[in-house]
């Protein structure tokens, strides 16, 4: 009998893996090329424009900034005369303004005195002004906290927004400033030599150039040399160029397309162009290039991942990736056993050898850092005072405070002590962040303001010194809000300042209970320079004066609700005036209205009760 089946009906084979993966590689590398190819084109076509748009920032950027100094040094230097005049006057008002305003050939002198005050002018209307009080005047104001000199942009007056006007400041021997304003026609005239040189020899790329036109759309400076010719003759025109904005446009300029990009500065309008043409050349070379290396690396790969898979190594590396996965997401009991070939066992056995290291490190890493932790805070606690009451031979006042931190360390902090036999400094503040950064920085704030409370500085000096001191080396942008009194327990006067942090509550004897509301500065390490006011509260024997930080008013239960400061205000309303009580009931209260929800900052108050000056 014969068995063999005939043509037709034979039996199929199916295709070997590697014929299978040969073929299917083929088509997935051609299509990948293909796609290469493409994506290649329109990422050097869009790169190629991006980097003709960055030129032309960079351009702009560098002319529009020559522009401005010019203008600067130039207004700077007429109002550092003016100033030399005014110094050697010896008396100076309206009157003699308007005679130095014909002389200098300015628009406007301003006298301003040390106060910030107009007293004299060459605008009526501007005589008594404040200069605190309009948003643009107020910026010569640094000009009296140490700055010699300051100059502002060409902009529209905050007194007439269709009259546009470049202002200098510069300050007088005998305090104030003189201040100094012209118009774009005189600084344009002054500075026309500057803009023609900055631009003239300038190429942006190759073919490319900057134009600068004045308001009037006549041109002040181009490589063509049309100096004063209208703007259309380069192609552009100034209603164009108005509503362009910041925006990269294209036009024509000298009969070539190009890509644009202009702004406004000192009254010019500053156009860079870029010939259109420049930005294809290196996409079509870079494209050429990348396609030739990519025919020669696609062949390669397909070729070395055809070898590869033949080997059959991806099982293998698929459940050695499996476990890793695992381990990956937490699960350190999982055992690497890839046995197929020498290689395989021994990467198994690096891999479980290592997480058996790992688990080991990471139980050894959490207990060290626990026990430093603890360390930390007990440190931390140390540096405040623990020990009430902390001066039982002094009747004239009761003080009680307490700091709960968030985490094993926190960034709140209290003090108090005596800076002489009748003043009582004390204070609470809040350092920014939390954990260790937040203590080390609690800790060098707390030191600094001990310090200069010991120095017998008045309160707003000691904020005004500790800001200045923790501004130097910042880099971590940390900051600390602060509230800080000086008690006269002879008096029951409190002299205090405050770095932004929030307003205590006084209790008073007869019942009445509110906030003390008064301006707060900016807080410590914030800004270098600032300057702190004082403020005065008078304690009368029985009043209460309440510190806390608001990790007590924003404590937050699971429902997101804060704790708020009404509540707060309510709960010492219903209290006795004892210190301690206070701050235990308090705590009390915000940890029931809390609840099971986590504590996300420190709870930290300080409580002083004045009782009278010694009989």
């Amino acid at each position: 009998m014969n068995m063999k089946p005939e043509s037709g009906g034979a039996i199929r084979k199916g295709q070997k893996i590697t014929q299978s993966f040969q073929k299917w590689l083929l088509v997935v590398v051609v299509i990948a090329f293909l796609f290469t190819v493409f994506a290649l084109w329109s990422i050097q076509t869009n790169l190629s424009k991006q980097s003709a748009m960055d030129l032309l920032e960079l351009n702009i950027s560098d002319v529009r900034q020559d522009v401005i100094d010019a203008s600067d040094e130039n207004l700077l230097a007429l109002t550092g005369e003016v100033a030399a005049v005014v110094n050697d006057a010896p008396e100076v008002d309206s009157a003699y303004l308007g005679e130095l305003l014909n002389k200098f050939d300015v628009s406007e002198i301003n006298v301003i005195d040390e106060n910030g005050i107009i007293i004299a002018t060459t605008h009526e209307d501007f005589l008594g002004y404040n200069m605190a009080d309009g948003e643009q005047s107020a910026e010569f104001l640094r000009i009296l906290n140490g700055l010699n000199t300051y100059v502002q942009s060409y902009q529209p007056t905050s007194h007439d927004a269709n009259l546009s006007r470049k202002y200098a400041g510069v300050a007088l021997n005998d305090g104030g400033f003189v201040q100094v304003g012209y118009d774009s026609e005189r600084f344009q005239r002054d500075i026309a030599s500057q803009v023609i040189g900055v631009t003239r020899n300038r190429h942006v790329g190759e073919g490319g150039c900057v134009i600068i036109a004045d308001e009037s759309g006549n041109i002040v400076s181009d490589q063509q040399e049309n100096e004063g010719q209208p703007l259309p003759v380069t192609g552009l025109d100034l209603d164009l160029i108005t509503h362009s904005g910041d925006d990269i446009f294209e036009a024509t300029v000298y009969g070539e397309p190009c890509y644009c990009k202009v702004v406004k500065a000192e009254g010019y309008y500053i156009t860079a162009v870029m010939p259109a043409s420049e930005t294809v050349v290196s996409r079509n070379v870079s494209i050429g290039i990348t396609t030739a290396v990519e025919v020669i690396v696609f062949l390669a790969l397909f070729a070395v991942i055809y070898v590869l898979v033949r080997r059959l190594v991806v099982d293998n590396i698929r459940k050695v990736n499996g476990a890793l996965s695992q381990i990956a997401d937490g699960d350190l009991d999982v055992v690497v056993d890839v046995r197929s070939h020498e290689e395989f066992s021994s990467l198994s056995d690096d891999i479980n050898s290592t997480v058996d290291t790992l688990k080991r490190y990471i139980t050894d890493a959490e207990t060290r850092i626990d026990a430093e932790l603890q360390f930390a805070n007990a440190i931390q606690h140390s540096a405040l005072p623990s020990v009430f009451p902390p001066y039982p031979h002094r009747k004239e006042f009761d003080i009680w405070a307490t700091m709960h931190t968030a985490k094993e360390v926190g960034g709140d902090f209290y003090d108090f002590y005596f800076v002489d036999e009748e003043v009582l400094a004390f204070l609470i503040a809040d350092v920014s962040g939390k954990g260790i950064p937040a203590a080390m920085f609690m800790m060098t704030s707390k030191t600094l303001l001990k310090s200069y409370a010991e120095s017998h500085m008045t309160v707003e000096e000691v904020l005004t010194q500790a800001n200045n001191k923790l501004c130097e080396g910042n880099d971590a942008d940390m900051f600390v809000t602060v509230w800080m009194g000086y008690l006269n327990t002879r008096t029951g006067m409190v002299s205090f300042a405050n770095a932004g942090h929030g307003h205590p509550i006084v209790k008073r004897a007869n019942g009445e209970c509110d906030y003390a509301s008064f301006r707060s500065g900016l807080v410590l390490a914030g800004m270098e320079g600032i300057r702190y006011r004082r403020g005065e509260l008078q304690l009368n024997p029985g009043d209460v004066l309440y510190l806390y930080t608001d990790g007590v008013t924003e404590a937050t239960n699971s429902d997101n609700a804060m704790y708020s400061e009404a509540r707060l205000l309510e709960t010492l309303k219903n209290m006795d005036s004892d210190p301690e009580a206070i701050c235990t009931s308090v705590v009390d209260d915000v940890q029931a209205f809390v609840g099971d929800a986590p504590q996300f900052d420190d709870i930290t108050m300080l409580c002083l009760k004045y009782n009278g000056g010694p009989s």
